[in-house]
């Protein structure tokens, strides 16, 4: 069953149900022990009452041969002769056994007691079976309250639990109401303890959404506005080769072209890959992988480029450094930040990476000789499409931004500070198991 109010019915009711069967049954057995504990009260007190009598009087004689009534009364003196029978046809055994005891006569089981007096016998018997009828009655009248109670009970019961989850309901109705681009809060103003976490964890997701949508409304509007300057160029740049008067006019337009092309491809390929490396996009697949192997492979997919500006690479990776990480997200990472080296290190300048670790952690720096960051900037340096102010190097401002965003989803720690070889130094802390990995 998977409805929660049916689960509840079903067990709050089948536990009514047992209670009041064993509420009831034991209620049955007491209430017949009881009225047999009555039942030999009675004929034990009947008996004595007759103890003391030297002869039964003729209104006592007559009302103990009613009938009607279910005792039989006998006396008989010592040498077995009767001098009194309640019932003439009903004649007990002779043999009295004082005190109680259960005897078969007259096709009937009895319940006697017997007891002595003045040289006679006393004995007063009643039908085993007429104890059992009225016991049984007096039980069941017992047991009929909780009959009566039961659906009651039941009514009650499911009427509690409607009201138990109301606010569940209530909460519902709120989530539901909502249209797809409500973010705001859910109101948790009289909800239960049960359910404020859940109420609390819901806003929570909310706010997530929302700044995960602000960002990416975010990134949109930058991505197009960047992109519309690369877009705009490449289509001057077609004219100017229709235009172009000569051969060798037409050659510098087409090479020109070439050149916008490849920055416009390097563009479209770091957007995609900060979207995929950003909250929301493609899921990161962890398992163990060695960093310097990564940092490895992202510096040789850079060395032509550093070979095209005269740039000395230098690799420090002497021992594999294993961590649970995406292999393919850290590739990029390093490849971005050796290729943000590579560009600012200037032509004939050097970039150095270095990989090591401790029983817990992983670590990734890069330095390079170009002009460095001022400190009063490199918190700014990790926005999407951010560029200093004066620099000539060609970029879009996109390189550590992605960093940052493969970093976080990694639980690594980024930190910038000055390079010994005069730059910037990019210092990145993986832990070799995140957490939640």
């Amino acid at each position: 069953m998977t409805s929660l109010r049916g689960r509840l019915l079903l067990f709050l009711l089948s536990l009514a149900a047992l209670a009041a069967a064993v509420v009831g049954f034991v209620s049955y057995r007491s209430v017949l022990a009881e009225t047999d504990v009555i039942f030999d009260y009675q004929l034990r007190q009947m008996a004595l009452s007759l103890r003391d009598q030297g002869a039964i009087a003729d209104s006592e004689r007559a009302a103990l041969e009613d009938p009607t009534m279910d005792y039989v009364v006998q006396v008989w003196t010592g040498d077995g002769a009767i001098t009194y029978s309640s019932h003439r046809r009903a004649g007990l055994p002779r043999s009295a056994v004082l005190g109680f005891a259960e005897v078969d006569f007259d096709g009937r089981r009895w319940r006697v007691f017997g007891t002595t007096a003045r040289g006679r016998v006393i004995q007063v018997a009643q039908p085993v079976s007429v104890r059992h009828q009225l016991a049984a009655a007096a039980a069941w009248r017992s047991v009929v309250p909780l009959l009566i109670a039961a659906p009651l009970v039941a009514l009650a019961v499911w009427s509690l639990v409607g009201l138990s989850l109301a606010p569940l309901h209530k909460l519902v109705a709120a989530v539901r109401a909502r249209d797809a681009d409500s973010m705001a809060p859910l109101p948790l103003a009289g909800l239960p303890a049960e359910l404020a976490p859940l109420g609390s964890a819901l806003n929570a997701l909310l706010d997530r959404l929302r700044a995960s949508f602000d960002a990416q409304r975010s990134f949109v509007a930058d991505a197009a506005h960047e992109l519309r300057s690369p877009l705009t160029a490449l289509k001057l740049q077609l004219d100017l080769l229709r235009r172009a008067p000569d051969d060798p006019t037409r050659t510098r337009a087409v090479q020109e072209l070439g050149a916008r092309a490849d920055r416009l491809q390097r563009l479209v390929e770091q957007l995609l890959a900060l979207a995929r490396a950003e909250p929301g996009g493609a899921e990161v697949t962890l398992a163990d992988g060695d960093v310097a192997e990564a940092v490895r492979q992202a510096m040789a997919d850079v060395v032509p480029l550093a070979a095209a500006d005269d740039v000395e690479l230098e690799l420090d990776a002497p021992t594999p450094q294993v961590a649970r990480a995406d292999a393919a997200a850290l590739r990029i990472l390093a490849r971005n930040l050796i290729d943000n080296a590579v560009r600012y290190a200037g032509r004939g300048g050097r970039v150095r990476a270095h990989v090591a670790g401790d029983a817990s952690r992983v670590t990734v720096c890069v330095d390079d000789s170009g002009p460095g960051i001022p400190a009063d900037e490199r918190t700014r340096v990790f926005d999407r499409f951010y560029r200093r102010a004066g620099s000539e190097t060609p970029g879009s401002g996109l390189g550590l931004a992605i960093v940052r965003a493969i970093a976080d989803r990694h639980r690594a720690e980024i930190l910038l500070d000055d390079s010994p070889l005069g730059g910037l130094r990019v210092h990145i802390t993986l832990p070799r198991r995140p957490a939640g990995a």
